[in-house]
């Protein structure tokens, strides 16, 4: 009988026994993963490596788009130094950035690895002497080219990150993204604050414009591991609250766009509608960002109808001012000469670097958690992604259009859903998680995929904890995005994506 290669979960949040996981050699692991990566939906959640006390168990969480459902397999091997593993890298390059932190924190050595870089420079990384000045950036010789550095200090109260160009002339030939500028600690502090109420606020804090996403994933995860539910109102209420904030972001992004090719006009009336979302949420909870807003098990903030009628009122408003300076943005040439074609990131592109969200979605990747892996409200309805084909500039600026379109919509639907029907559940912060027990938490953030895994001891604690922000496989799109194209292109090149430093840094 053939040993069973993987477990496949159903669900999300999902939780199972370690002893569950199937543990393979680590020939049979890598080949696994190059049977999987044969479906064109299916693509790596989490890979990480769980220090044991004499054993180093390699986890990998592979969404299985088709069935939506997760695989998830492991492999042991000896704590010792100078450990030296295959690449999986090597045949399928989307692997990268996970073998790279491996490496930085733990000091393994995939062979055949195109570039082991560190990620984010942790202060208890394997190596200590790799420091932000002796980072290896890639070098081109020619007396024809030059360098030009942005960063990490730029651009007002942008988050710190370094930019480093290869040009000719004008033209970009290279770039390259070093981050790690501002490394927290927060997978640690998860570990090492055991109070759940400290938890969600720190879940809060992962990525500051994606408060909502981030703390869903962690709630999820906390009552898939305490064998919690929570009602259909509260559900639709968590749904209601990702979308406000997709739809705050998105207006945001096309405010900032604009007034990066100089539109004044479509920058102000896009700053004021997305004040009024963004209002519409603090209005609700009391934070403009929604923090406060995601607690297990209940909430502090049930949906009233008062609440309900200002959601509706100001969404419609909403819905006619953007549809109309959207409108103008995508009929004016001046407007349309600065996206179209400029910034390509191929389909191909995209699936090779493992692009996630819409970076994923506008280049015409089909991948979103909300309908591979339904969560929460997303079980109640069904949702059909916004999928484009043109991969420039163009296309990152239209999908934020319809996902606007198509996230009202959803919050309408979900109001007509919503009943407050007795008491709404108080939040709850102590309950005891299962033992040696996996959790694997997703939810579609407004940059995209969000992924959350936490393991724990034989006393039910959290001892190891792993944040995906999509901006982890994303980074390397906006690498692409600017090459062959002028220098001056990158400013509206990265904020067609508007990636995220402390969701990389964690």
């Amino acid at each position: 009988m053939e040993e069973k290669r993987y477990i496949e979960l159903t669900g999300n949040p999902i939780s199972l026994k370690l002893a569950e996981i199937p543990t393979l050699e680590y020939q049979m692991f890598s080949n696994l993963i190059d049977d999987l990566m044969k479906e064109e939906g299916n693509h790596c959640l989490a890979y990480f490596l769980f220090p044991g006390k004499d054993r180093y168990k390699f986890i990998c969480c592979m969404g299985l788009d088709a069935n939506q459902t997760i695989a998830v397999f492991s492999h042991d091997h000896p704590a010792q130094e100078n450990v030296v593993l295959d690449s999986i890298t090597a045949r399928h390059f989307r692997f990268h950035v996970f073998e790279r932190e491996i490496h930085e924190n733990y000091g393994i050595d995939f062979i055949d690895h195109p570039w082991l870089k560190p990620v984010r420079y942790p202060f208890d990384r394997h190596k200590r002497s790799d420091i932000m000045n002796t980072y290896p950036f890639y070098s081109i010789g020619g007396e024809e080219l030059h360098e030009v550095g942005v960063g990490p200090v730029h651009a007002g109260v942008i988050e710190p990150g370094y930019f480093r160009f290869i040009c000719n002339g004008e033209n970009v030939l290279h770039l390259e993204i070093q981050l790690g500028y501002q490394h927290r600690g927060v997978e640690r502090l998860f570990v090492e604050r055991p109070g759940v109420l400290q938890q969600t606020v720190l879940s809060e804090s992962i990525a500051g414009d994606t408060a909502i996403g981030h703390s869903l994933a962690y709630v999820g995860l906390l009552e898939s591991l305490g064998g919690q539910q929570v009602s259909s109102q509260v559900s639709l209420e968590r749904g209601i609250a990702l979308e406000l904030e997709r739809i705050a972001i998105h207006i945001g992004d096309t405010s900032a766009i604009c007034a990066d090719i100089a539109y004044q006009f479509g920058q102000v009336v896009n700053e004021a509608l997305r004040t009024i979302v963004i209002n519409t949420t603090q209005r609700w909870c009391g934070n403009r960002f929604g923090k406060g807003l995601m607690r297990p098990c209940g909430t502090h903030y049930p949906l009233t109808p008062e609440i309900e009628t200002m959601i509706r009122k100001n969404l419609k408003e909403v819905e006619e001012r953007y549809l109309q300076i959207t409108g103008r943005i995508f009929t004016m040439p001046s407007i349309l000469s600065r996206f179209e074609t400029i910034g390509k990131v191929t389909t191909k592109q995209a699936m090779l670097i493992g692009a996630v969200g819409m970076a994923a979605r506008s280049s015409g990747v089909t991948r979103d958690i909300r309908w591979s892996h339904p969560f929460g409200a997303f079980r109640q309805i069904h949702y059909d992604p916004v999928i484009l084909q043109t991969c420039d500039i163009w296309s990152r600026v239209m999908l934020r259009k319809m996902e606007v379109e198509r996230s009202i919509a959803l919050i309408r639907e979900l109001l007509d859903m919503h009943e407050l029907t007795g008491t709404p559940e108080k939040p709850r912060y102590e309950f005891h998680l299962q033992p040696d027990s996996l959790a694997i938490s997703l939810t579609e953030g407004w940059r995209g995929e969000i992924c959350h895994v936490a393991i724990t001891d034989d006393n039910g604690k959290i001892i190891h904890y792993k944040v995906k922000d999509p901006s982890f496989h994303n980074w390397m799109a906006l690498a692409l995005a600017v090459r062959n194209q002028e220098i001056s292109d990158f400013p509206l090149c990265n904020k067609s994506y508007n990636l995220s430093y402390c969701g990389n840094d964690l």
